[in-house]
């Protein structure tokens, strides 16, 4: 369409010419004395247009001929401008492939390119960040190679390059040149300078996947366990570790902070501040009670601690693993103590609701024996230590019998059951 419009208008562009041509009578007369010349006006109008249109072209020629040395100058600028990119394309392959050598040498490469352009006083787009990965390329692979002083010197040159007062890009290259350092401080093992290398960087950049996952790796190594725990429930909250990932990291680090508490406060403020997720985990719900417990801390928090761990056996048959029962046991008959009277009413609930369990059976009798209700527990022990596996729980067991037995003067029952303690407590 638009094609068939220019030929009409170039049709009614000639029509109008051949009508004003064909028909134009005029004369322009030049007098120069003592001469007179006598032109047609198309003439003249023809004329007026080729010294136009020579003048038009020789001004073009004369234009272009001066602009020739600069062209040759901008044309010899612009190929070394793809050299450079393409210096910059071989370091980053060639550092994907682990060929660091040639990596290096082509950053190299690039920065004396690079050099070149400076002195010929070039424009180059972005020539500052381009210079400063280069050098985070050279850096890189110098640390692969372990040349430290090499890599610490094209560091320094990035961060001279990325300027932090400078463009957005150049300030997102130095963030990203300090936590590259900070990963390299991890592979040296010195985890206290990564930390002070993330501690360098801004509030926004140290809250990314990445700075939190040298800081948890880092806080980890230098055994601040709280710190490290806060990073992985931050990577959590924020995607930065799969679900499973997560929740074993956390539990790996609230055991190891349970561990290293020395008194019972000092613990029962670590639980405070625990989400309510995680004190329903069997393996931290466990750990905190029975290091309460051997904290000497107060067995009535420490069985509160067990409530949901405990629900968690009665309510569903097989969530927790033979592990966890046997330790929930363990724990349980530790924290008896001082046992109130709920808590006796629940043992006694279970007891009665599976009364083939010997789990039940022996915890029942653990709790009669120590609300001093002799006969009772008499009875439930022995039902237990008949059904209950070889281990400390079934010598534990025998232990109780015998001390049963010694309190109504029954020597014959207290060495019999002192001897299969002894005998279990050997399997």
């Amino acid at each position: 369409m638009r094609a068939a419009l220019w030929f009409v208008g170039l049709f009614a562009l000639a029509v109008a010419l051949a009508l004003f041509a064909g028909n134009n009578q005029g004369i322009v007369t030049l007098f120069w004395h003592p001469y007179r010349v006598d032109l047609s006006l198309n003439m003249v109008l023809v004329t007026l247009l080729g010294s136009f249109a020579i003048g038009y072209a020789a001004l073009r020629a004369f234009s272009a001929l001066v602009a020739l040395p600069s062209n040759a100058k901008r044309w010899r600028q612009q190929q070394k401008e793809r050299q450079m990119y393409q210096a910059l394309v071989d370091s980053l392959s060639h550092l994907q492939a682990g060929r660091y050598v040639r990596a290096r040498k082509s950053a190299q490469v690039l920065l004396k390119i690079s050099d070149e352009l400076r002195g010929d006083h070039a424009d180059v787009p972005q020539d500052a960040s381009i210079r400063a990965i280069a050098h985070m390329l050279a850096a890189d692979s110098a640390h692969a190679l372990r040349d430290v002083t090499a890599r610490d010197t094209h560091y320094e040159q990035a961060l001279n390059d990325a300027a932090p007062n400078g463009s957005q890009q150049q300030q997102e290259v130095r963030e990203g040149a300090q936590m590259r350092a900070a990963r390299w401080a991890l592979d040296d093992r010195n985890p206290q300078e990564a930390l002070e290398r993330l501690a360098q960087l801004p509030p926004g950049a140290s809250r990314r996947t990445m700075a939190l996952r040298i800081q948890l790796k880092a806080s980890r190594l230098t055994r601040d366990t709280q710190s490290a725990l806060e990073t992985a429930r931050l990577l959590s909250k924020h995607g930065g570790l799969s679900q499973e990932a997560a929740a074993s990291i956390i539990r790996g680090l609230l055991l190891e902070q349970f561990h290293h508490t020395h008194d019972a406060d000092q613990l029962q403020l670590a639980w405070s501040s625990l989400n309510p997720p995680e004190r329903e985990v069997p393996e931290v719900a466990l750990a905190a009670a029975r290091k309460l417990v051997e904290l000497q801390g107060d067995t009535c928090i420490a069985r509160e601690w067990l409530l949901p761990v405990w629900q968690k056996y009665l309510q569903h048959a097989g969530s927790l693993t033979d592990l966890q029962t046997h330790r929930l046991f363990v724990t349980l008959q530790l924290a008896l103590e001082d046992l109130d009277a709920p808590w006796l009413s629940r043992i006694e609930a279970a007891q009665r609701a599976a009364p083939q369990d010997p789990l039940l059976q022996y915890l029942a009798g653990m709790a009669c024996m120590q609300r001093q209700l002799w006969g009772k527990a008499e009875q439930l022990l022995h039902n237990a230590v008949q059904r209950l596996p070889g281990g400390n729980l079934h010598a534990s067991a025998w232990k109780a019998l015998a001390l049963l037995a010694e309190q109504r003067d029954d020597e014959t029952a207290a060495a019999h059951a002192w001897r299969q303690a002894a005998l279990s407590a050997n399997l």
